[in-house]
């Protein structure tokens, strides 16, 4: 019998590669998240930039459970200050215009920051997992 042609009992089964779905997984919403509408995009940008400054060991957006409140007035602090840099910037139009696109893009920065906060945990997470 040729001893080069064993395999191990480990290798005998092929296992599933979790983290090859997991990183195809990562790169497929990267990739859609390339495709968002320009101002969105720009808004996401500016909100990763903010959270690289909360991106610690024991900061919040790692809590195990974080508070709904909390990250509800993270997401009203981030939309108060890019609505101060959008008013530097000189916006033109009618101010009650400007308010009522505010009301939406409120919600929409709040999503952005879920899912920006959700990318981090989730890399964070794997980065623990991986030996």
């Amino acid at each position: 019998m040729n001893q080069h042609n064993i395999l191990p009992f480990y290798m005998s089964y092929p296992m599933p590669m979790y983290y090859d779905r997991e990183d195809a997984l990562m790169r497929d919403l990267e990739y859609l998240q390339q495709m968002y509408p320009a101002e969105a995009k720009k808004y996401q940008k500016r909100i990763a930039e903010m959270l690289d400054k909360m991106d610690y060991d024991g900061s919040v957006i790692y809590d195990e459970y974080p508070d709904k409140w909390m990250l509800y007035k993270l997401g009203q602090d981030i939309c108060g200050i890019l609505k101060s840099e959008e008013k530097e910037t000189g916006p033109d139009g009618d101010c009650a215009m400007l308010e009522e696109k505010w009301e939406w893009l409120g919600d929409m920065i709040q999503l952005l920051l879920f899912y920006e906060i959700y990318k981090r945990r989730h890399n964070r997470r794997r980065t623990y997992l991986k030996f």
